[in-house]
C-alpha cells in the first residue's frame, strides 16, 4: 500500500497520474447501496461490520477509485462518550440531550475506542483483508462535533455554538479538550486497526473567523495532529467554506489540506506553505454533462500539478441524485488528464 499513488501523493511524491476518490463515495447515488440499506437505519448499517464493509467496497468495485473511505458517520463517538443520538433520514444526527451547561459537560466522558466503537475497528480489519487500495479512516473535528452536541442537530448558522464559545470559555475549552482527546484516541485506534490514512472532517468550521479559530480551536486541533504524527500515517485536514482559514488550519496540522470548491487550488496554494492538497470539484458539476465535467476536472488536475502533491476529490460529498454515468465521466477525465 505504501507505493499506492494515493499515499505517494499524500507524501508529496511523484505519481504516474492524479489519484481520485470522492467523499461519500459509498452512498445513495449507488443502486447497490440503496439495496443494501433497505430495512436498515444508518446507525444499524454503520454498526454492523459486514454491512459497513460491503458499503465501503461497493464504489471500489464499480469505479476502481484509488482509495476507499470507511463507511461510517462522523458522529458515532457521541454514544460511547455519553451523548445518545440518532441519525434521522432527511435530517442528520440528532442529539437526545444537547450539551450546553457545566453539568451537561460533566456527564460526558473519555472512552476507549476498542470498547466503545469496536464495530468500527472490526469493519477496518475486515476491509484490510479485502481491499487492494488504501483505506481512509475518519471522524469529525472537535468544532463540528461540538456544533452537533450544542445545537442538538444540524444548524444553518451555529449561533448557539458561536455564542457559547465566547461567553462560556471554561465550558468551551473543557468540551474541546474532551472532544480532542476522544478524537485522537479514535483516529489512533483506526490506524492501529489498519487504516492507511485518516481524514479529519471539520464540516462547519467555516462559520468562524481566523482570530476565533486561533483562540478557541487551535490548541485543541494541534493536540490531535501532534498525537497522530508518531504513527506515520497521512492525515488529511478538511473543512468547508474555509478559504479564510487555510493558513491557520495548516498551522494546526495535517499532511494534506482539503480544499472545497469556493477557492481554486491555485489561489489556495498562495495562502499556505507548500503542502499536498485534496480537492476540489463542486459536487454540483456532477449534475451537469460529461463535457462540462471533463472540462472542469481537467482544469483542476492541471492546477494540481503545480502542488507538492494532489489528490482529486469533490469539494464536499457527492449528491445522492448524481447519475452514475457522470461519475464514470469524471473518473475517465481525471485518469486521462
Amino acid at each position: 500500500m505504501t507505493e499506492s499513488r494515493f499515499l505517494k501523493a499524500c507524501r508529496g511524491e511523484a505519481v504516474d497520474r492524479t489519484p481520485i476518490w470522492m467523499m461519500r463515495q459509498a452512498g445513495r447515488y449507488l443502486p447497490e447501496y440503496r439495496e443494501l440499506r433497505k430495512g436498515r437505519t444508518m446507525l444499524e448499517a454503520v454498526s454492523t461490520p459486514d454491512i459497513a464493509a460491503e458499503a465501503t467496497l461497493q464504489p471500489i468495485r464499480r469505479f476502481g477509485f484509488d482509495a476507499a473511505i470507511l463507511f461510517s458517520d462522523l458522529t458515532v463517538p457521541f454514544t460511547p462518550m455519553g451523548a445518545p443520538f440518532d441519525i434521522k433520514e432527511g435530517v442528520g444526527p440528532v442529539v437526545e440531550h444537547p450539551i450546553r451547561t457545566a453539568a451537561d459537560l460533566a456527564a460526558l466522558r473519555l472512552f476507549e475506542p476498542e470498547c466503545g466503537l469496536g464495530f468500527v475497528l472490526e469493519t477496518i480489519r475486515i476491509l484490510k483483508r479485502e481491499l487492494k487500495v488504501p483505506l481512509i479512516g475518519f471522524t469529525g473535528a472537535p468544532f463540528t462535533l461540538a456544533s452537533y452536541l450544542i445545537e442538538g442537530g444540524p444548524s444553518k448558522d451555529h449561533k448557539l455554538t458561536r455564542s457559547l464559545m465566547l461567553t462560556e470559555p471554561k465550558f468551551w475549552h473543557g468540551l474541546m479538550a474532551l472532544l480532542a482527546e476522544n478524537t485522537l484516541r479514535y483516529l489512533r485506534a483506526q490506524i492501529e486497526a489498519g487504516a492507511d490514512a485518516v481524514q479529519l472532517f471539520d464540516s462547519w468550521v467555516g462559520v468562524l473567523d481566523e482570530a476565533t479559530y486561533r483562540e478557541c480551536l487551535l490548541p485543541h486541533m494541534r493536540h490531535i495532529f501532534e498525537g497522530l504524527k508518531p504513527l506515520g500515517r497521512p492525515v488529511i485536514h478538511f473543512g468547508t467554506s474555509t478559504s479564510a482559514l487555510l493558513s491557520v488550519m495548516q498551522e494546526a496540522g495535517g499532511d494534506v489540506l482539503g480544499v472545497d470548491w469556493r477557492i481554486s487550488l491555485t489561489d489556495a496554494a498562495t495562502l499556505v506553505r507548500p503542502i499536498p492538497m485534496q480537492g476540489n470539484l463542486d459536487p454540483a458539476v456532477l449534475l451537469t454533462t460529461p463535457e462540462v465535467i471533463s472540462q472542469r476536472a481537467k482544469r483542476i488536475v492541471k492546477q494540481g500539478r503545480s502542488l507538492p502533491g494532489h489528490i482529486f476529490n469533490l469539494g464536499h460529498g457527492i449528491y445522492p441524485d448524481t447519475p452514475l454515468a457522470n461519475v464514470e465521466a469524471l473518473v475517465e477525465a481525471v485518469r486521462g488528464s
